[in-house]
């Protein structure tokens, strides 16, 4: 087409297309969950010399998204009630509709049947505990701390002493290995493996890659916004690629109670960095601004309207574990509809709606390091002169509604704890090393990723491990 100007991009930027919206007659088929007919759709307009590129990289990242989505949703409705009544013998069917109706139960439509959410039942253990109670469940991590847990304990313990000391340091050492299942194994494949490391920050300092096997991974430098340790190889026999490293991670208490008395930031001229929209998700719909203005309405305070952001999500929201994130679309303008999701959803939401009203905010995510438990996790930043930088984990948050711990809850505004790993500082990022196919996500990276010559495996074709070995607190800190 003479005159068209050709947009050249690595494959995985195209998601930020996503908001181009699909021709009707193909959203039409995925609705239905006829995805192969929706694909095929896909391909003849693919063929047409005429389409535009922004929509060519739209119509693109759509597909991908199709031809993964059924597997995060294997279950029939008698497929599903048997996997509760596993564990539940009298579990009703009246029971089970009452869920799905109240959007706690995720299903798609596959060939115009319902199908269901392959973590629905831990998800609902985590987010209802009378359920898990009777399903005989207790699922780990502090997260899901119930009243009167070890782990409840520890998080109450750490705010104490912060509050009363100004800061907790804890200095942790993790060993994290990947490595593709023997089913997806072929000797002589060339492999490109990431796996997160610490990144430099405001909460974390004497970073040292311990070991690394195999030798001669690529570190890439402590500023990287997700930052890893990458290989490249060609494997003759199967095998795990691990690195273990510390660093020390150090927790500071901000006051937000104060400050917002103090009223400093309403005179302050405020900052415009991270206020922009990203696309797809961070975006600023209709929608997402009448929800900001309404939320702030009479306010002038940036630490208050933020505060009003976080407890509106951890106040009325329901967590819920997520499919991934590969297959989601508009997902802050998602979860202020929906009222459900999980640590990233919920962060993105307050993100969005901080942006929207003109408070810079940003994306950590990395793990949650306990002496017991180590577990992905995603939480905000946000921006206040003259105090500079305060956290926000709306999931914390929601987590202390669930175990009635309002004192908690109310922490996990400003502040974070000290059983982080940070390795991600900017979301939809790419690695320094960039990989050429799909990546398991392409948002945000917790847990590894590998890819061949040819494609990027699913999360379903390697195994992912991570471990605390060390983590202790630093006395006088």
């Amino acid at each position: 087409m003479a005159g068209r100007k050709e947009i050249v991009l690595y494959i995985n930027e195209t998601f930020r297309y996503l908001n181009m919206g699909l021709p009707e007659d193909i959203l039409r088929r995925k609705m239905y969950g006829d995805f192969a007919g929706a694909m095929r759709l896909i391909d003849r307009r693919l063929a047409q010399d005429t389409l535009s590129e922004e929509m060519r990289f739209c119509l693109t990242a759509q597909r991908e998204m199709m031809s993964r989505m059924p597997e995060d949703y294997p279950y029939t409705k008698r497929e599903a009630l048997e996997v509760i009544r596993e564990h539940i013998p009298d579990f009703s069917e009246e029971e089970f509709d009452e869920r799905v109706d109240a959007g706690r139960i995720g299903w798609i439509y596959l060939d115009g049947e319902m199908r269901f959410f392959d973590r629905f039942f831990s998800s609902m253990c985590k987010s209802e505990p009378a359920f898990a109670k009777r399903a005989g469940m207790n699922l780990p991590g502090v997260e899901s701390a119930g009243r009167g847990s070890a782990g409840e304990a520890r998080l109450d313990r750490s705010a104490k002493i912060m509050r009363e000391k100004g800061k907790i340091s804890n200095r942790i050492r993790i060993r994290a290995g990947v490595r593709i299942k023997d089913e997806a194994f072929e000797p002589g494949m060339f492999v490109r493996v990431h796996l997160p490391i610490p990144a430099a920050c405001e909460q974390q300092s004497d970073i040292v890659i311990e070991k690394v096997f195999p030798e001669g991974g690529k570190i890439s430098p402590e500023d990287a916004p997700q930052r890893t340790i990458c290989w490249e190889r060609v494997l003759t026999e199967n095998q795990e690629f691990f690195v273990e490293y510390s660093y020390v991670h150090t927790a500071k208490y901000h006051d937000t109670v104060r400050m917002q008395e103090e009223g400093l930031a309403k005179t302050c001229a405020q900052p415009d960095f991270f206020t922009e929209e990203e696309a797809p998700h961070i975006v600023f719909t209709p929608y997402i601004r009448r929800l900001a203005e309404r939320l702030t309405e009479g306010v002038s305070d940036p630490i208050e309207k933020a505060r009003n952001f976080y407890d509106h999500i951890t106040l009325h929201m329901k967590y819920s574990f997520m499919p991934a994130y590969f297959g989601l679309e508009s997902i802050a303008e998602n979860c202020a509809k929906s009222f459900t999701g999980d640590c990233g959803v919920f962060a993105l939401l307050f993100i969005t709606l901080c942006r929207c009203a003109g408070i810079p905010a940003c994306w950590q995510s990395g793990l949650t390091a306990e002496p017991d438990f180590c577990g992905a996790h995603d939480w905000a930043r946000f921006y206040a002169e003259p105090y500079g930088w305060l956290y926000a984990d709306p999931s914390y948050g929601t987590g202390a509604v669930r175990a009635e711990n309002e004192e908690r809850r109310k922490f996990y505004f400003g502040n974070l704890d000290a059983y982080r790993m940070v390795a991600n500082r900017a979301f939809q990022a790419p690695f320094t090393v960039e990989k050429e196919h799909w990546r398991a996500d392409p948002y945000d990276n917790q847990l590894g990723e590998i890819e061949t010559a040819d494609r990027g495996l699913r999360l379903s074709e390697y195994e992912r491990n991570k471990e605390v070995l060390l983590c202790e607190e630093i006395e006088g800190e």
